[in-house]
């Protein structure tokens, strides 16, 4: 029966949606975290019928006809770039953003990849870098004398050196925008790569049109709504267990239809 299939596609499916809130709950407290949301589109539809050809004396036109869906697929899995709440650490070197625009990060094969998540740090030489040790771009290295890192909100880094009067500027962090922020691939470790999908980057300053201003002293929160999941999770199992329904109700009609060849 074509309901087994048609239910097994569905319950396949939901299994899907259940794995993407599944991380959207794990990653509720990861900085900069976008949630992500399963798209669904039907499968091809088998004809017995068509609509608008001639009924059998050519008479009249038949107004509907009859098509059977085949069930359901994964179309996408979609991030959805909401700018998250903004939380305050104290710590200088934590940097939030606040619009659009992503941060500019060297990779370990050189090219560069992109992040909301401005928890950052100085390795040993001195150089902003990520909490995995990947340096953000444009390079920015702080003296090892400075008394105090300020940065402004279009990304201009300073430092207040002992025994100078004025600050030391250390250099100006750019942005990066893309025209389909949804197409950009996500890596782990809070970095996204740019891909066809996503369109070339376009670079900027902080506060120019179109670009984030940036926090010092904040981080981006994920944008996960435990409630919004919850209500999510809750409809992906009443679809499961429905899907489940359909296959048991089959089997038992297919069951009753051997029985009377029987």
């Amino acid at each position: 029966m074509r309901a087994l299939a048609i239910a097994a596609t569905g319950m396949n499916a939901q299994q899907t949606n259940l794995e993407v809130i599944a991380n959207n709950i794990a990653n509720i407290n990861t900085t900069g975290f976008k949630r992500a949301r399963a798209e669904f589109t039907d499968l091809l539809y088998q004809v017995d019928r068509s609509q608008g050809v001639p009924d059998r004396a050519n008479a009249n036109l038949v107004p509907e006809g009859v098509t059977v869906g085949l069930g359901v697929k994964t179309s996408a899995v979609r991030n959805v770039h909401i700018q998250g709440a903004m939380t305050s650490t104290g710590n200088s070197f934590d940097l939030a953003l606040n619009g659009n625009g992503w941060f500019e990060i060297e990779g370990t094969d050189g090219q560069t990849l992109y992040t909301r998540a401005g928890a950052f740090n100085t390795n040993a030489t001195g150089q902003l870098v990520t909490l995995n040790g990947a340096p953000v771009m444009p390079a920015i290295s702080v003296p090892t004398n400075a008394l105090e890192i300020i940065v402004n909100k279009t990304g201009q880094v300073f430092a207040r050196v002992e025994g100078q009067t004025d600050l030391q500027a250390l250099g100006q962090l750019t942005l990066a925008t893309f025209a389909n922020e949804a197409g950009l691939a996500p890596l782990g470790d809070n970095l996204f790569q740019e891909t066809a999908a996503s369109g070339p980057a376009t670079t900027g300053v902080p506060g120019d049109p179109g670009f984030a201003t940036v926090q010092q002293g904040y981080l981006e929160n994920s944008n996960v709504d435990p409630v919004k999941e919850i209500t999510e999770l809750i409809s992906a199992q009443r679809a499961y267990e429905m899907n489940s329904k359909v296959i048991q109700a089959a089997d038992e009609m297919a069951s009753v239809v051997s029985k009377n060849i029987r």
